[in-house]
């Protein structure tokens, strides 16, 4: 079992199951509560008006940063 310790393991392992439920959003899934999406916005201070498309190409980016 992988324990995560850091403040930016944590961090990571936030947008990775993030770009996870935007993904799902996409393909049509729902889920109770705030979308995962509107989330991700804010985490990432994009506009509400962003896309899911554009916002999981942005989550992309920020692991890959």
């Amino acid at each position: 079992m992988t324990m995560l310790s850091t403040p930016d393991q944590i961090h990571r392992a936030r947008l990775l199951t993030l770009r996870a439920a935007v993904r799902l959003e996409l393909a049509g899934m729902r889920r109770n509560g705030r979308p995962a999406s509107a989330i991700a916005r804010d985490l990432l201070g994009l506009p509400a008006s962003t896309r899911r498309a554009a916002v999981l190409a942005a989550l992309t980016a920020a692991l890959e940063a």
